[in-house]
């Protein structure tokens, strides 16, 4: 008797000693995943992992918790300085380029006043030059909104009332607006529509017919229009860059700077709400 009940404890104590070897083995594998998973993040600058803290030791979870605020934060300090680097960049070049381009344009122009250049064969080459030069200054002048952009005034506005605003823009569009009518944000008004416009805007060039609006402690903004492919998903903040023929590549670019001015940031969520292809998120930083 004595016998079997010394197996039975020694059966059982191994059962748990495979058990524990196996729970640690399953928990360093789980931490190993995370680790790759973050380290592939990293490597593709992606900073807005946030992983889940389930399964994981008291320990282990707080760590876990201040790699999503780190990488957050990283996230942040990145798109700022992409957007201070690009800002000094284009008021570089928009300055060479108007001091190239004004006399060729003020010296062809007062040629073409010249009544010895009228109805001569270097009429229509002159003008030629004045056209393109004039085009690329007014080109060069559109992309100053990137660098020269007005001091916000932020007041206490209230959300409803400003996104029924943006709506009546727009009657032709489905509207799904899911903003309690006493939400209020500290913003300035004025920008604050821009960037509003500027996503409707985008919106309805890749072909919505729908449009989202909700608030959750962040203002979602959602489309059914066409889907922002894996391939361009980090470039579409950047300055000059368009998938569209027509397009001037500043919008979202611009309106990224609208609202770090208010101190706010903007982001392409993962995957569009539910019934929408694309959706932005707009909070503070």
């Amino acid at each position: 008797m004595t016998l079997l009940i010394y197996d039975i404890l020694i059966a059982t104590l191994l059962l748990i000693i495979v058990g524990m070897a196996v729970a640690f083995i399953r928990h360093q594998r789980l931490l190993t995943t995370r680790a790759h998973l973050m380290r592939e993040a990293m490597r593709n600058r992606d900073f807005t992992f946030s992983l889940p803290t389930k399964g994981l030791l008291p320990g282990e979870r707080a760590l876990q918790r201040a790699l999503n605020d780190l990488g957050e934060e990283i996230g942040k300090l990145v798109a700022q300085n992409e957007v201070e680097s690009w800002q000094r960049l284009t008021r570089v070049l928009t300055h060479e380029i108007m001091n190239a381009t004004t006399p060729i344009q003020s010296i062809s122009e007062a040629y073409l006043h010249s009544p010895k250049l009228i109805g001569t064969p270097y009429e229509e080459g002159i003008r030629a030059i004045y056209e393109t030069s004039s085009g690329l200054a007014r080109f060069v002048a559109s992309y100053r909104t990137l660098t020269q952009m007005q001091e916000p005034v932020i007041t206490t506005l209230n959300l409803a009332e400003t996104v029924e605003h943006i709506q009546s823009l727009y009657p032709a569009l489905e509207w799904q607006i899911e903003v309690p009518t006493e939400t209020t944000l500290e913003a300035d008004e004025t920008l604050l529509r821009q960037v509003l416009i500027n996503l409707i805007k985008n919106a309805t060039e890749a072909g919505a017919t729908k449009i989202g609006i909700r608030w959750d402690n962040a203002l979602y903004i959602s489309n059914n229009g066409q889907p922002i492919s894996a391939e361009v998903r980090r470039e579409i903040f950047i300055p000059f860059f368009t998938t569209k023929r027509s397009g001037s590549g500043i919008g979202l670019s611009l309106s990224r700077q609208l609202l770090m001015l208010q101190g706010m940031d903007i982001t392409l969520a993962d995957q569009g709400q539910a019934g929408y292809h694309v959706t932005f998120c707009l909070k503070r930083r």
